[in-house]
């Protein structure tokens, strides 16, 4: 027997199918195979038809059954994933009114705030843990206020991933952490939060029916059957944001437990059992797939948007054509570069120095003594030591750092990058060989809710390696203190 998991990208649909008794990967593929289209109406707006990703997950879902030679009729169930924070309207009957505001759209910033001023910080941090920001319920805000015909043909709000499930269920409804990553969630009375709502004069009848995840949410019908070939009853059982369900599939569940991960943009998401927070805009916070009223399991979310993307920049611009190139140039120029000093903050606003644009700034170059190499370790120690100092941020805000889990890709795969980050953390970092659309299909299965068996069987199916801190960390914490000097020197200006 078999379940299937979709992550549902903003670039493309990945599909995994995995064996429903060992957890192993059966099949993982993605569509299509250049990259979703982002409509961009106006300069910082992104949108998506949610019809597309409708189409790509019928087309993905019979290319991994044909693929994999498996008999469709014996998935039991379903996972989903999704990209965060999207905002999709439909009608009675189930159609998308216009595209998808996605999580990259920044339309609703000065509404989120607004919202934050006027309810007050004490309001929104007890009861949100969270600025209503540029999020789901802001997004809605926007289209009460701009497309006023579209609103009131609205029936129900949603999720990316809700959407998907109802397109193959044909029951719209939605989950708590779901609604908690629009801060839709009142933490405090453990219900929808009503209340912001009604304070962007928003019709609270357009929230969808909640239901829990780890149960039957829904079954597919004939029309869903029909258009992916899977079988016609199976239950979708299990949906989440794809930063959460990442968590997931690394076995991410308790407090002291994070997942990490180092792409384009880095990601750190610490779980906790706190429900308490002074940070408004520089850490986010959503119910974790686990959350429940009696274990209110959370995710302190701190993104970093410079990260890989200034490695691939330096890979790009210098004469080095591959990462390992870069690395093993790097391995051989003592820790601290010698002093060249790599501020790598040149993606866009950063959220952890409260959306300013810091730029990347590269720093004390000896044109006679300093070389690619320089460069090349100065970066990935720079990558590392903004994650630090983000996890830094975390821990100042209640969060416990155990262990930390990440995905054996992108940035994890350097030894440089990876030994830097957990000497100064001093806690081991555990790699993975998962994606999210495994960890969603296996998660399909967990309706048993012990997830101790189902983090063991990660365990067994994916751990690659474990990266300890090293013993002598000396000289790592007076490169780090010079990078932040040099931060400081720049943030100062």
């Amino acid at each position: 027997m078999y379940y299937i998991g979709y992550d549902l990208g903003s670039s493309s649909v990945k599909v995994s199918i995995v064996d429903a008794n060992t957890g192993a990967n059966v099949m993982t593929l993605n569509e299509p195979t250049n990259e979703m289209e982002i409509v961009a109406p106006q300069q910082n707006w992104a949108e998506q038809d949610p019809n597309m990703w409708w189409h790509f997950v019928c087309v993905a879902t019979k290319r991994a059954i044909k693929e994999s030679n498996i008999d469709a009729s014996k998935i039991e169930a379903i996972g989903i994933s999704y990209q965060m924070h999207g905002l999709v309207v439909v009608d009675n009957a189930g159609e998308p009114l216009r595209n998808s505001i996605i999580w990259c759209d920044s339309r609703a910033v000065d509404i989120g705030d607004t919202a934050f001023n006027t309810l007050g910080e004490d309001r929104c941090m007890q009861k949100l843990l969270n600025s209503p920001g540029n999020f789901t319920a802001s997004k809605l805000k926007w289209v009460r206020d701009n497309e006023p015909k579209i609103y009131s043909k609205i029936y129900k709000f949603m999720l990316p991933g809700d959407f998907i499930a109802m397109k193959l269920t044909g029951v719209i409804n939605t989950t708590k952490n779901g609604l908690s990553e629009g801060m839709l969630w009142d933490y405090e009375t453990d219900t929808v939060a009503n209340w912001l709502l009604e304070h962007y004069d928003i019709n609270t009848a357009l929230t969808p029916d909640i239901v829990e995840n780890f149960t039957a949410q829904s079954n597919v019908n004939g029309t869903g059957a029909k258009a992916t070939g899977l079988p016609q009853g199976i239950p979708v059982t299990y949906r989440a944001g794809d930063q959460p369900n990442n968590a997931l599939s690394l076995n991410v569940f308790n407090h002291g437990e994070v997942a990490a991960t180092g792409g384009t943009s880095g990601v750190v998401y610490a779980v906790t059992n706190i429900l308490k927070s002074n940070e408004p805009s520089r850490i986010n916070h959503f119910a974790h797939v686990n959350y429940s009223k009696e274990k209110a399991t959370l995710g302190k979310l701190l993104c970093i948007n410079g990260a890989g993307i200034q490695y691939r920049w330096l890979k790009d611009n210098l004469a080095s054509n591959s990462y390992e190139a870069m690395n093993q140039k790097a391995e051989v120029v003592p820790v601290g570069s010698e002093g060249v000093c790599v501020i790598p903050f040149g993606n866009g606003a950063e959220r952890m120095f409260n959306n300013k644009i810091v730029g990347t700034h590269i720093s004390n170059i000896n044109l006679n003594t300093h070389s690619e190499g320089h460069l090349c370790r100065a970066a990935l120690e720079g990558i590392a030591f903004s994650f630090v100092y983000g996890m830094d941020i975390l821990k100042a805000d209640n969060a416990e750092i155990k262990v930390i889990r990440a995905g054996n890709d992108n940035l994890f795969r350097s030894e440089i990058f990876s030994n830097t980050v957990a000497t100064l953390i001093g806690h081991e970092i555990e790699i993975y060989n998962t994606t999210g659309a495994v960890g969603a299909a296996r998660a399909a299965g967990l309706t048993d809710g012990d997830f101790k068996k189902f983090g063991d069987n990660i365990t067994a199916n994916d751990h690659v390696m474990t990266y300890k801190p090293l013993k002598n960390k000396v000289a790592y914490e007076a490169a780090y203190n010079n990078w932040k000097k040099e931060l400081d020197n720049v943030l100062n200006k």
